[in-house]
């Protein structure tokens, strides 16, 4: 599985890891809160991923400071959210 996020078309600075050979998680692990907004992005970004590879399962990993509407939306869009401190 390729890990690079320019194969995606995303930002180089997108952290992106091998969760299993079918899934993909983006890695968040910022000081500040995610909020919606955040998640709209995350979203996004999913998307992109799921474009260039339908057949992956993409999560996110964060910290435990994440909103508990960005965790709605993201489990609307289908992501599941793995927090690790």
């Amino acid at each position: 599985m390729n890990t690079n996020p320019k194969h995606y078309q995303l930002n180089s600075r997108t952290l992106l890891q091998e969760v299993s050979p079918a899934e993909i998680a983006i890695v968040k692990r910022i000081k500040s809160r995610i909020i919606r907004k955040d998640a709209e992005k995350i979203v996004a970004m999913a998307g992109q991923i799921k474009a260039i590879e339908p057949e992956l399962k993409v999560s996110l990993i964060c910290n435990d400071n994440i909103c508990s509407k960005s965790i709605a939306l993201l489990a609307e869009e289908g992501l599941e959210v793995r927090i690790e401190n």
